[in-house]
């Protein structure tokens, strides 16, 4: 089975192609099954190995920037973290026509939260913020930007595009209407702290309704701390939404940031993937309504 593609320059990435990589570069795993993983992900395509471990391939060259980092970085901040992140077992380099390095990984069990029917969605968030608060209290000393790092306000003209070609697909004065709200807000006036930066549904495992795991560390990095509050308009119920930013102790500064890099960053995906991945698409609809009723009842 091939991965199924998103971007005009993805690599060919299938079962055979990672047999043949595991044959020369890990020969020790070479005759355990492999299996396709059904991911709605648009950096990497992942492969069960065997029963306790994951290959992951970078779709594109620049997803495949961030395995060195993923390997440096998470077995440092792993035991800072209350739930479980990807170990690194195995680094593959170049080869049999697939152009960039790539990695083997501790499987993590669990289950993908569905948006909409968190099984306890005020413990969730509560589960949610002690392991930003945790990732944003790390030491950043000798830490890498983000690759969600700038200020806000540089997105402004990016956003404004993305709002601009999705006229007619989406209510754009609602969109240019909570982006301006968001820009309004003061800009992070600390040091920068580690962010997770993609805290979106699957990106996140639970085991029986809690959160067990964080995956996909590919935008991880030092940046503005209000990036780490998406994951409230991409999963967490209005109500849940609260328990979140209360244990955060965001202010009102923080939580408009974090509201407009929401909205930023899924106008972009439905830009992007609104026609080759409608899981995605699904999810990128769903923060642009939460977004809307919340700046709605803000302003009223």
């Amino acid at each position: 089975m091939s991965a199924r593609k998103m971007h005009a320059d993805e690599a060919d990435i299938d079962v055979p192609l990672v047999h043949r990589l595991l044959g020369t570069q890990f020969p020790q795993w070479a005759d355990l099954p492999v299996t396709a993983v059904d991911s709605a992900g648009t950096s990497n395509a992942m492969f069960r190995l065997g029963g306790d471990m994951v290959v992951r391939l970078p779709r594109i060259e620049g997803a495949a920037q961030d395995v060195v980092k993923e390997h440096r970085w998470l077995p440092r901040l792993a035991p800072s973290l209350p739930v479980a992140v990807p170990g690194p077992l195995g680094k593959g380099t170049p080869a049999e026509g697939y152009p960039w390095p790539w990695s083997v990984y501790r499987w993590l069990d669990g289950e993908t939260p569905a948006v909409g029917r968190l099984a306890a969605p005020r413990s969730f968030a509560a589960d949610l913020a002690e392991f930003v608060t945790a990732l944003h209290r790390i030491d950043p000393a000798d830490g890498p930007p983000s690759y969600r790092s700038e200020p806000l306000a540089t997105r402004d003209g990016a956003t404004r595009a993305a709002v601009a070609e999705l006229d007619g697909i989406i209510d754009t004065d609602a969109a240019i209407a909570g982006w301006e709200a968001a820009l309004q807000a003061p800009a992070w006036p600390g040091p920068a702290v580690w962010i997770h930066a993609d805290l979106q549904p699957g990106n996140l495992l639970t085991v029986r309704g809690r959160l067990s795991a964080v995956i996909d560390f590919g935008c991880l990095g030092l940046g503005d701390p209000a990036v780490d509050t998406i994951v409230a308009w991409y999963l967490l119920p209005a109500d849940a939404r609260g328990v979140f930013r209360t244990a955060l102790g965001a202010d009102d500064a923080t939580w408009a940031r974090g509201r407009g890099w929401a909205l930023s960053i899924a106008l972009h995906e439905l830009r992007a993937y609104r026609d080759t991945n409608p899981v995605m698409a699904a999810i990128a609809r769903h923060v642009l309504a939460e977004v809307r009723t919340e700046q709605a009842h803000a302003a009223a």
